[in-house]
């Protein structure tokens, strides 16, 4: 769609709608289908030190940097968390995941369609992720590497990674909106509570731990025929 056409979709629109001022958007597990394949490369590394991961722990690592959930894996695996331990584990589900990420990566029910419902219409987007850089830029391949105006990653954020309120400040600063204008949308409590916290209006769609009614989001099964109409009447409610 060309510029000309976008802002013409716009202005017809705004004589009905308020639209959000941008639409922002966590990675795993919300667009794509990866929280299955970080279980497996978490599932490897444990079995290669004859353990397993309990519930417990995995579901705290939803949501969670790298740094926070190589420390919880090996918490619970009784292992050390020095920091050279941290590192030398993350290493290891690094490069399992990039080979994952290249080859076994797959949309979230309705994620691509609603992406590009926000983006055909001219509405600036962000990923914001707590996945690092070197494995979003996989991801991207699949996503579309050009498709967001915005990306912020987890080792992006000077440590202060969802639940803190930092990731997202950080993409609405460099979109150039206010938080209070925008729609997050999210798939896990950590995340959640990062958007809301942020002041965003959110969306959330559970993936791998369900989300509490009253966690501040409105929620709902999947983003299955969610358009731009549905995130304009979500933040006029706002």
């Amino acid at each position: 769609m060309s510029d000309t056409s976008i802002r013409d979709a716009r202005s017809s629109r705004a004589d009905s709608q308020v639209l959000p001022a941008a639409v922002l958007f966590d990675m795993d597990g919300t667009l794509v289908d990866s929280e299955k394949l970080w279980t497996i490369a978490m599932d490897d590394f444990a079995a290669a030190n004859g353990a397993e991961i309990s519930d417990a722990a995995r579901a705290r690592m939803v949501g969670s940097n790298m740094a926070r959930s190589m420390s919880l894996l090996l918490t619970d695996l009784g292992m050390s968390t020095e920091p050279t331990d941290i590192a030398a584990a993350a290493e290891r589900v690094i490069a399992r995941m990039s080979e994952m990420l290249a080859s076994d990566l797959s949309w979230r029910p309705g994620a691509e369609s609603a992406l590009r419902a926000v983006t055909s219409n001219g509405i600036p987007t962000a990923l914001v992720t707590s996945t690092i850089r070197s494995l979003t830029d996989i991801a991207l391949r699949t996503i579309g590497p050009d498709t967001f105006d915005v990306t912020v990653c987890g080792d992006e954020v000077d440590g202060r990674n969802k639940p803190d309120p930092e990731p997202y400040l950080r993409a609405c600063g460099e979109l150039g909106v206010d938080p209070a204008h925008c729609v997050a949308v999210e798939d896990s409590p950590t995340g959640v509570a990062s958007a809301v916290a942020a002041g965003c209006t959110v969306l959330g769609v559970a993936c791998e731990v369900p989300l509490a009614p009253d966690s501040g989001c409105v929620l709902r099964d999947s983003l299955e025929g969610v358009d731009l109409d549905e995130l304009a009447a979500l933040f006029a409610r706002s």
